[in-house]
């Protein structure tokens, strides 16, 4: 079987993809460097991520496809289901080897399943946003903790900058173990070390919370309560509209 790796990045990727047409030669399996597949699977070819080639590849889509369609399959890339860097290479094969633009080709099972599978990392990043609630720390940090299906919260961090300028805050992805700090000038990723946040419910220990944050939850918690009509409540409709996945994030719902 001929298999190839790549170090996880949408950049490392599109060197793969760069390298398949400069080779001419297309892999059965892509691997990523660190999941559990590659420690049983020996890769007959590790890429090494190149800018420039990445470009080449980016640019090349840009000319075949809609600035639109190249964003559903980045985020088609972030959803990190299992195979997806093989259909996605299978799309962009076929958005290359089409002599017409086959962005809108539903027909075809590429297509459908790359616009289906962007569309519901869209949906999660879109939920971030609507979800987030930050807890201030005692250095003025405020905090927010998630647990996304898909690896969202690249997307989300335009919104966080604009939005919340004027304050420093943390974004945490607590199932890949990773986030953005924002300190009111630069943003960069970062990885919590021996932190005092429990990632199960997203709180931060009282030692490092804020002195006011506390009252501030109950007072949200009040005005939820005062705000809900129990009279319309529609636990089905409330489900689909805020997943229970969500609950332990939210003060609103933490009653313990």
């Amino acid at each position: 079987m001929n298999i190839w790796s790549y170090d996880n990045t949408f950049e490392g990727f599109l060197t793969l993809v760069f390298q398949c047409y400069d080779r001419k030669l297309f892999p059965d399996k892509i691997l990523r460097n660190d999941a559990d597949q590659y420690t049983l699977f020996k890769a007959g070819y590790d890429v090494i991520s190149d800018e420039k080639r990445a470009k080449r590849v980016w640019d090349g889509l840009h000319t075949r496809i809609s600035a639109e369609s190249c964003r559903i399959l980045y985020y088609a890339f972030l959803s990190e289901i299992p195979d997806i860097e093989n259909e996605i290479l299978n799309y962009i094969r076929k958005v290359f080897e089409s002599r017409t633009n086959i962005e809108m080709d539903f027909r075809s099972n590429e297509v459908l399943e790359m616009f289906k599978t962007g569309k519901k990392v869209s949906r999660e990043a879109h939920r971030i946003l609507m979800f987030t609630r930050f807890q201030k720390t005692t250095d003025e940090i405020y905090y927010a903790s998630f647990d996304p299906r898909y690896n969202v919260l690249p997307l989300t961090i335009k919104h966080f900058e604009n939005r919340f300028a004027d304050q420093k805050w943390i974004i945490y992805d607590t199932r890949r173990n990773f986030g953005f700090y924002y300190d009111m000038k630069d943003t960069r990723e970062m990885k919590l070390v021996n932190s005092q946040i429990d990632y199960a419910t997203g709180r931060i220990d009282e030692s490092i919370l804020d002195k006011d944050e506390l009252l501030l939850q109950e007072l949200w918690k009040s005005y939820f309560d005062s705000m809900c009509i129990k009279e319309r409540i529609n636990p089905k409709l409330h489900v689909q509209l805020l997943p229970k996945r969500f609950w332990k994030y939210l003060p609103e719902k933490n009653r313990g």
